[in-house]
């Protein structure tokens, strides 16, 4: 038992069954859209907003959790983000409005968010240089599998057991994650300490915000006027100058290339 808690592949196999069972939920309730427009007696955008909610979340939030990974260690924040998601899951299953189903799914896509990022630190300190080619292919093989899966386990979900499995689904999974990630994930630590400089946090999420936002609703708009006199572009503009405000005023906010132990050094365990 104890040489599967110290073998490296124990713990990858963790950071994947986190990654795939996230990946999985950006695709699953595409299938699913026809049911809860009836279940819940949602409109289109509505529903739209089930599957943007997540999307918007998962991406603006992913800058912001792998800087708390350096600091509070990032199987710590893996662990946290496997608690949200499958709390949100829970909550999403148990939707009786529209309105209930979109926070949950912002909520799920926080969870994910948090956790995603947390594995390449991860994976950088626990294999020597020559093995992460075929680590990060093992990774990337996975992730795409997880997308491309989605449809199909949504349809079969939907099918025999209804809209809400799709979400209820990742409860008995997240449980169990949760439990190897604390089991067989080593809880490692940078050699020097991080801070969180929260005006660059503040720009940098309302920044990402502003630019996927458009993104995602810039065709709804028809690319033009939002409320007002705000129109998409506006919005993204101002989405990208705050970024590059955020990157000239603190450089340093995002991770740097030595915020992971050296190559051959033993990272700190906590």
């Amino acid at each position: 038992m104890e040489k599967i808690r110290t073998h490296p592949i124990a713990a990858l196999s963790v950071l994947v069954l986190g990654l795939f069972m996230t990946l999985l939920d950006l695709t699953i309730v595409n299938i699913a859209i026809p049911s809860i427009l009836d279940g819940l007696h949602a409109s289109l955008d509505q529903v739209l907003w089930v599957l943007n909610a997540y999307s918007l979340l998962y991406a603006v939030l992913l800058i912001t959790s792998a800087r708390l990974g350096d600091i509070y260690g990032p199987r710590n924040v893996f662990a946290a983000g496997v608690v949200i998601f499958t709390a949100a899951s829970a909550f999403s299953g148990l939707a009786q409005d529209p309105t209930q189903l979109i926070i949950s799914r912002a909520l799920q896509g926080l969870g994910a968010a948090v956790l995603a990022p947390q594995g390449l630190p991860l994976m950088m300190s626990l294999f020597p240089v020559e093995k992460r080619g075929g680590v990060f292919a093992i990774y990337g093989v996975m992730a795409g599998l997880a997308v491309v899966a989605g449809p199909t386990v949504g349809g079969y979900l939907v099918t025999h057991l209804g809209w809400r499995s799709i979400f209820t689904v990742n409860i008995p999974i997240g449980v169990v994650t949760f439990a190897l990630a604390m089991l067989l994930i080593p809880d490692l630590r940078p050699g020097r300490r991080h801070r969180l400089d929260l005006l660059g946090v503040a720009m940098a999420t309302t920044g990402l915000l502003c630019v996927i936002f458009g993104l995602i609703e810039g065709q709804r708009y028809d690319w033009g006027v939002v409320t007002g006199v705000i129109t998409i572009p506006e919005i993204i503009a101002a989405g990208a100058l705050m970024l590059a405000g955020d990157g000239l005023c603190d450089p340093g906010y995002l991770p740097a290339p030595d915020h992971l132990p050296p190559v051959g050094a033993r990272p700190q365990r906590r």
